[in-house]
């Protein structure tokens, strides 16, 4: 269990990957109960969130850079430490003496030995933690406790003050609830939360999405019931609110410009009553066959798909135009660290700049192909100025036909407090959801 723990944390350390895939992989052919199965995501998304916090801990226990540690060797460390400062299911000396076999296994004596040294040292030394204070404290300090990377905590300083940024960067650690959209052409969330408790499934409705349903469960989604059979559709809380912004109609043509995995695609068809078309693109083949098994399982009509790159020339199919566009844009993704914690690791401010630049492009192409008096909504699910609001600003300096729409006016009633000016804003901290930022435009007749 622990080697497979580790050897995802080697190649999310080493290769960038995604944990969640990973999971996904070492889960499939495992055969794990239930236990097994969440104890390993337990170690995994769990060093994730902490890793600032637990490197931080090993450089002071290492004479080398951290960095230069065999991958391995750094990614056992870093678990082992995690399972003595914030599990207790299992006896110290049990995961020390776990941690030094797997580290002989890695073919040298003396890679047990480091191994036992560095975390016994630890637990020689174990202290409470006490946390910095939110307004005294440098960015160095507030990162290591809270186990973001410096450039986030000084970029979300500017943008919050102290004890928000501090907030924010707590919810950041903890997991991500996992929330559903009811397939309103089937049934009410009502109907589908009553399935769950049927099930022995302790299901509630969501506050802020009119069809989104939050459970308590540990089991796979796979195994839910009313998957296979189309009733809903897993989607953040967050997420299902940008379709309302768009505000789709009965026989429209929509186009969702970068739509894969579909989750807002098929939302958009459910609240145009699968009348009209949604054209869905994508760059990624493999995207295109997501949305296109989700729009199967929901048994939905309206949906067509195309590949297309909204950062290169524009296949001619999509010459017509559309009553409403969603730009739902590729982003640094720092909104859904709950899920993803990994990525606060493999992203930078140079990220930052070029997705800035990516989404200009891809905002202006996608508004070529809107008709005069229609609806554009752009979104992401990051939160930074400069992917956000300054795309924004900065397309409408450059198309003065477009005017921003108050997003209060679209949002369902009990979501319109998440309205931010203008804008649309989800966080973390102040409503439990991921983070997610819409604008949405209307061009002037």
């Amino acid at each position: 269990m622990r080697k497979t723990a580790t050897d995802i944390l080697v190649k999310v350390d080493t290769r960038g990957a995604y944990a969640d895939l990973l999971m996904d992989q070492a889960l499939g052919g495992a055969g794990l109960d239930h236990r097994d199965r969440a104890l390993l995501s337990e170690l995994v998304y769990g060093t994730l969130r902490w890793r600032g916090r637990l490197d931080a801990e090993l450089r002071a226990r290492i004479s080398r850079p951290l960095e230069k540690t065999d991958p391995f060797l750094r990614n056992l460390l870093r678990l082992s430490l995690y399972q003595l400062q914030f599990l207790d299911r299992i006896p110290d000396y049990a995961v020390i003496n776990e941690a030094v076999e797997l580290a002989k296994s890695r073919g040298h004596v003396r890679f047990g030995a480091f191994v036992n040294a560095v975390l016994r040292s630890a637990l020689r030394d174990r202290s409470e933690l006490v946390g910095p204070d939110p307004k005294a404290a440098s960015s160095v300090a507030i990162a290591d406790y809270w186990s973001h990377p410096v450039w986030l905590v000084d970029k979300w300083r500017e943008m919050f003050d102290a004890e928000e940024t501090i907030a924010l960067l707590k919810a950041n650690n903890e997991p991500a609830p996992l929330v559903l959209r009811t397939n309103r052409l089937k049934e009410t969330s009502e109907d589908l939360i009553n399935l769950f408790h049927r099930e022995g499934i302790d299901a509630f409705q969501a506050p802020w999405s009119p069809q989104g349903v939050i459970l308590q469960s540990r089991s796979p989604v796979s195994l839910l019931p009313g998957l296979t059979a189309g009733r809903f559709q897993v989607q953040s809380e967050a997420s299902q609110l940008v379709a309302h912004l768009l505000s789709p109609q009965p026989g429209e043509r929509v186009l969702d410009a970068c739509a894969a995995p579909g989750g807002k695609t098929t939302h958009i068809a459910e609240l145009m009553g699968d009348e009209g078309v949604v054209m869905a693109t994508d760059k990624s083949d493999a995207g295109l066959k997501k949305i296109i098994e989700n729009v199967q399982r929901l048994g939905l009509r309206a949906i067509e798909t195309l590949a297309a790159d909204f950062d290169k020339p524009l296949p001619s199919v999509l010459q017509k135009t559309f009553d409403r566009i969603l730009v739902d844009a590729p982003c640094a993704g720092l909104g859904t660290l709950r899920s993803h914690p990994e990525i606060k690791w493999q992203r930078g401010q140079q990220d930052i700049e070029r997705l800035e630049r990516l989404q200009r492009r891809i905002l202006g192409r996608a508004a070529t192909l809107l008709k005069a008096g229609g609806v554009l909504v752009y979104s992401t699910c990051t939160l930074t100025h400069e992917e956000n609001e300054d795309v924004v600003q900065n397309f409408l300096a450059g198309h003065p036909d477009f005017v921003l729409d108050n997003a209060a006016d679209y949002l369902p009633v009990q979501a319109r407090s998440m309205a931010h000016g203008r804008y649309f804003l989800a966080l973390p901290h102040r409503h439990n959801t991921d983070g997610f930022f819409a604008a949405r435009m209307r061009k002037m007749n």
